[in-house]
């Protein structure tokens, strides 16, 4: 019926191709989109993964930390226990030379203070040290450990140390046994 103009189907046809030109693209867009949050996606995966490994790497770092210093404090509480019981030893020790110091045997003496201080240079190398008290010291609750309370010999002493009944000693920074004092009131 109705028969288009030359001008009605050129108007069409270029209608047709700007559409199709239009659509071309938008696919291209839209390629380009794809191809960009492609590149975006994986962007943030790498991101993520890197997130993921920094904070495994810092846990490891805190676990070999937390480990070694355990460590540390197993193997100085292992010493602790036997250097705690050779305490009485050296004390056993202090006793016998002052006793042997009275008597007449010199040579004996002599031994027996030399085995005495090869066993407490042992020790000492081990990380053991004397708690450093004497007479006239104030007295300090944190560090020593009042056996009895006498009236003071004079004002001076009153509130501090009268006598030292037992050494103290400590193992590095910590005292494993507070000196027995007697103190002044």
């Amino acid at each position: 019926m109705s028969e288009k103009t030359k001008s009605e189907e050129v108007d069409e046809t270029l209608v047709d191709k700007e559409i199709q030109e239009e659509q071309k693209e938008q696919s291209e867009a839209e390629e380009v989109v794809e191809e960009q949050s492609a590149e975006e996606k994986l962007r943030e995966e790498l991101a993520s993964e890197k997130d993921k490994f920094l904070r495994l790497f810092a846990e490891f770092e805190n676990y070999k930390r937390r480990t070694s210093k355990e460590r540390i404090e197993l193997f100085k509480t292992a010493g602790q226990e036997v250097i705690v019981s050779l305490l009485p030893v050296m004390d056993d020790f202090d006793r016998a030379i002052k006793e042997l110091a009275k008597s007449e045997d010199k040579e004996m003496f002599k031994g027996v203070e030399l085995i005495s201080n090869k066993f407490k240079e042992t020790l000492k190398n081990k990380g053991l040290e004397e708690v450093g008290v004497k007479q006239g010291d104030k007295f300090d609750a944190e560090v020593h450990d009042a056996v009895t309370q006498i009236p003071a010999p004079s004002k001076k002493l009153k509130g501090k140390i009268v006598d030292v009944i037992e050494k103290g000693f400590k193992l590095g920074d910590k005292i494993i046994r507070h000196p027995k004092v007697v103190v002044g009131n």
